[in-house]
């Protein structure tokens, strides 16, 4: 049984007498230990969801189950109960801005009833987990935005909760902290067995951190399953845009910026497996064929941990030859699938 099930989820909001359904029909289990992402652009229901895995959103229609226990029959004192179990951190911190480091991570200990000397204590363990211990006395004022992050991630890890729940937590970050922040979670996820759901319209963030990945479009799952495989054979067109929109635009081939100068007939996504990255295979298939093929796009990625080659190809004109091109790279273990642009 997974940790966390969810089943038939719909959610409707009346804003000024108007119904906007902002999730429809969702079904999805994530495994204990999992690190999970749910990501989709703007308005596509990711944050939605996510409150609605620990009722901050009540679901219009379906249910959550947590560990096998239906939220939507427990009672507003079983509910807090539960989620001292499912923390959560968001992209702004929600620090207080009053209250030094140390007293903002004891904030939730001390609503518990938590002795003030124990909250303390349990505190400074926390920010040495999240490196911080020089900080203990300096207010939110007073850090970077990644060092505000790890304070809410120790406030979120106070209660010593099994699901932690992060909503855009790294969308207000630069790359490098963004990193960081990602290898902290992944350490947190290691090291105590955390399940951690990563809400993010960033790929990048998917493909360093996460196992599994659902993909919500207009409220809808559009898809979902392991990272790698949507990355290697990503099914519906919101993943191919999430996947083609993460290739770096500082990629692309000099000459082919303009679209009205590409003239191929055919565009082929590509990615590298560990077994076809010693070969260069792009290189040895137009001496093979004797003829030339565009690289539009480039790029490397980590995928869990794992280096993925990635390119999209303007292939020559004339579909028998397309197909000839086609095989020779399955034959040669690529990974290949169409694409109509390379925006």
């Amino acid at each position: 049984m997974a940790e966390i099930e969810v089943r038939n989820l719909s959610k409707t909001f009346d804003l000024k007498g108007e119904k906007v359904q902002a999730l429809k029909d969702i079904n999805l289990d994530i495994e204990r230990g999992d690190i999970y992402g749910i990501i989709g652009m703007s308005g596509a229901g990711k944050s939605t969801l996510v409150r609605c895995l620990n009722f901050l959103e009540k679901p219009t229609e379906g249910k959550v189950f947590v560990d096998g226990n239906d939220l939507s029959r427990m009672t507003e004192k079983q509910m807090r109960r539960q989620r001292q179990s499912i923390a959560m951190i968001f992209q702004h911190f929600n620090l207080l801005m009053q209250k030094n480091v140390v007293d903002n991570i004891c904030f939730p200990l001390m609503i518990q009833g938590v002795k003030k000397a124990d909250a303390r204590k349990r505190a400074l363990e926390l920010l040495k987990i999240v490196d911080l211990e020089e900080k203990a006395n300096a207010y939110p004022s007073q850090l970077s935005g990644g060092q505000k992050q790890r304070v809410a991630i120790a406030r979120a890890l106070a209660s010593n909760p099994k699901i932690l729940l992060c909503d855009e937590a790294t969308s207000a970050l630069d790359p490098q902290t963004t990193a960081s922040i990602l290898a902290l979670l992944k350490d947190i996820n290691t090291r105590f067995g955390i399940t951690i759901v990563i809400i993010t319209h960033q790929m990048a963030v998917i493909r360093e951190i996460c196992t599994h990945v659902a993909i919500l479009n207009h409220g809808v799952l559009v898809e979902e399953g392991l990272v790698e495989d949507i990355f290697n054979h990503p099914k519906s067109e919101a993943a191919r845009e999430l996947i083609l929109g993460d290739i770096s635009e500082g990629q692309w081939n000099g000459e082919m910026r303009q679209k009205d100068r590409v003239m191929e007939d055919k565009c082929l996504r590509i990615v590298f497996t560990e077994n076809s990255a010693f070969e260069p295979v792009i290189a040895n298939m137009i001496l093979k064929f004797g003829v030339p093929v565009n690289i539009l796009k480039a790029n490397t990625k980590n995928v869990g941990g794992i280096a993925k080659g990635e390119m999209i190809l303007g292939l020559p004109e004339g579909r028998e030859l397309q197909e000839q091109i086609k095989q020779y790279m399955l034959d040669k273990g690529l990974e290949i699938e169409e694409v109509s642009e390379y925006v």
